[in-house]
């Protein structure tokens, strides 16, 4: 198991606390210096809160653990390629690399539709990759989706 996949594994386990609380199963790990210093999972039904994305969560717990709002030397790990609105904000961080797993091609702005963290007209860009633990991430997802078809319950965002 790579590096990148060990940490993909935390982001996952945050996803499933997401997934347990009937939540789009997303997580987020910040890792400095081999260690998790923020953390998240989707939370946007429980705060009915249209920000409460996973990634958002995690930066602001790592930012406010380091007592910065640049988050220099860390990598961010998510499930799913963040849409335009975590994008901005891993920008607004200056995270220096993100790690991600699942491709969303309907909202993904690390690539899919727009690269919001490599624009080249913003004052930051991040390195990027994408793919790792592709299938799991994935899956997580699309089974979340399918049983929530089938209870016929309103699809939420992720």
């Amino acid at each position: 198991m790579t590096e990148d996949e060990r940490w993909m594994e935390s982001a996952l386990r945050e996803a499933e606390q997401a997934l347990k609380r009937k939540e789009v199963p997303v997580g987020a790990v910040v890792v400095r210096n081999r260690r998790i210093i923020g953390k998240g999972y989707n939370q946007i039904e429980s705060l009915q809160d249209p920000t409460a994305h996973a990634e958002m969560i995690a930066i602001t717990a790592a930012a406010t653990g380091l007592g910065s709002r640049q988050l220099e030397e860390c990598t961010m790990y998510v499930t799913l390629e963040p849409c335009a609105m975590c994008a901005g904000a891993i920008v607004l961080a200056r995270v220096p690399r993100l790690v991600f797993g699942a491709f969303d091609p309907k909202a993904g702005a690390c690539g899919s539709l727009f690269n919001i963290v490599q624009d080249g007209r913003l004052n930051h860009r991040a390195e990027l990759t994408g793919g790792i633990l592709q299938e799991r991430c994935g899956e997580l997802l699309s089974s979340f989706f399918t049983t929530l078809r089938g209870d016929g319950q309103r699809l939420g965002e992720g």
